[in-house]
């Protein structure tokens, strides 16, 4: 018994094809026009957004709503972990050292919402 793998294929393998590089003109062209349908708006939108900036007084920071004064959860929310762990200690929460971010404030707001209203100002 032979070996096929001895033999030649029946038939020959193409010849590899070559690729026609680009000419040099047209790749300068897609290269203008990345530049006049990208980067051009993106020049446009950032002068744009920074002139709206000079226009404006104060704080870059929206002002408080009442609701973000009066709801519990975004007043925890925009604390710290030290400053959740400071009110944690004032309110005299147990174990509030070992406690994830997460966890602490489920803990807080259980301890925030037993407690009367007339009482001192949250913060």
């Amino acid at each position: 018994m032979s070996d096929n793998r001895d033999e030649e294929p029946a038939e020959p393998l193409a010849p590899p094809r070559e690729l026609h590089p680009l000419p040099r003109g047209l790749v300068e062209l897609y290269g203008l026009l990345a530049v006049l349908f990208v980067l051009v708006p993106e020049w446009m939108a950032g002068g744009a957004l920074f002139s709206f900036r000079e226009g404006r007084k104060g704080s870059e920071l929206p002002v408080t709503a009442q609701a973000w004064q009066r709801v519990p959860e975004l007043r925890l929310a925009s604390l710290t972990m030290a400053g959740l762990r400071n009110l944690a200690r004032e309110e005299r929460l147990r174990g509030y050292a070992a406690l994830a971010r997460d966890r602490l404030t489920q803990r807080l707001l259980k301890k925030l919402a037993r407690r009367p209203q007339p009482r001192k100002a949250l913060w």
